[in-house]
Formats: structure tokens, sequence, C-alpha cells
């Protein structure tokens, strides 16, 4: 592909002001009436040496592994059905039918050291997402619930949240990374 020195200056000016390779490829279709597939885009960039500019900070995938879990918070892993836990409950109960309070049944203990988060997470008996292993819900501290799921990769999302646009206190994310680590554990997967 061959591009006006004037177009080199116009895509390098749209790469400088953050636009990310498919806001490249949409405006060369509309204002040069150029059609090129992403890759195409991607070593077009490359070949005009530019640096995309990174929108969001990457989040590191293994982020739940490294999850520091206080001595007093984590109690010994226990297999799947394991006999009780420190309450008296399974960790791996789902709320019970037409409940919409998720932090009946099945929630995970709430031992966190004093002025942390506290917040609940619960994991599904049967998992009904395809290409998920484990679901979920979680109700953060301010009272925001949500649906979590983790699909076969192990990466861990949100399917739905009571509040859209909600993005959790950075404690509550700790917490939430720190609960949800602990209850696949206890379900056997880590």
């Amino acid at each position: 592909m061959n591009l006006t020195p004037e177009q080199k200056k116009t895509v390098a000016s749209w790469v400088a002001a953050g636009d990310g390779l498919s806001a490249v490829q949409s405006k060369l279709r509309e204002q040069f009436q150029l059609f090129l597939t992403y890759r195409d885009v991607r070593f077009l960039v490359d070949d005009l040496d530019l640096q995309l500019k990174d929108a969001a900070p990457k989040v590191d995938a293994s982020d739940v592994t490294k999850a520091v879990v206080p001595a007093a918070a984590a109690p010994a892993p226990q297999p799947p059905g394991a006999a009780g836990d420190q309450e008296g409950g399974d960790p791996t109960a789902e709320p019970a039918a037409g409940a919409e309070g998720f932090g009946e049944e099945g929630e995970l203990p709430d031992e966190e050291p004093a002025g942390a988060s506290t917040l609940t997470v619960t994991v599904d008996k049967v998992t009904l997402i395809p290409g998920a292993i484990a679901s979920g819900t979680v109700t953060f501290s301010d009272g925001v619930t949500g649906k979590w799921m983790i699909d076969q990769y192990g990466r861990p999302g949100f399917t739905q949240v009571s509040k859209e646009g909600y993005r959790p206190s950075p404690p509550d994310a700790q917490a939430f990374m720190t609960k949800l680590q602990l209850a696949i554990r206890n379900l056997g997967y880590a």
C-alpha cells in the first residue's frame, strides 16, 4: 500500500492523538477510501514506525494467583465436598432458588483484617454459561451486586452488574479477587 506523504502524516497524527488500530482503519476508509484489513493497518503503523498509545493499562491476568491472602483470612484449602468450613456453610453453595439477596446461603466467610472491604462471593453449584468453568455472584461492600464467571482460560469477568459502569473500590476489587481465588481453590481448581 502506498500512501502519500500527507496521508502518512495524517495517520501519524491520528496515532499520536491516541487512536487505536480500529479507529485508524475506520478513518482510512472514510477519509481516503482505503479499505484495509485490521492486520494491514497494524503493518502500516509498524511500517511508519509509530507507537500506539495504550488507552487503558493492561490488567495482569495473573493477579488472581498473586493475591496475598492474610494468614488469618485463609482457611486451609479443603477438597470439594469436605465436611464443613469455619462457619458451617458450604462455600460452593448456590443461593436459594428465588432468593434475591446474594449473601444468604453459600457466602464465604467474612474474615478480613480490620479496615478491609467487606463483600460476599458465592459460587454456583452448576455453571450453565457456555465456555465458563465456574460462575457465581458477588455483593460489594457498597451494596452493588454482580454475576461473575471464569472462562476456560482462567480469566475472571462479569456477566451482569446491578449498577451500569460500576467500578469497585480498590479494597473491594482486591477483596473480590482474594475471595474468588479462595472459592475456586475450594472447588479444587487451584
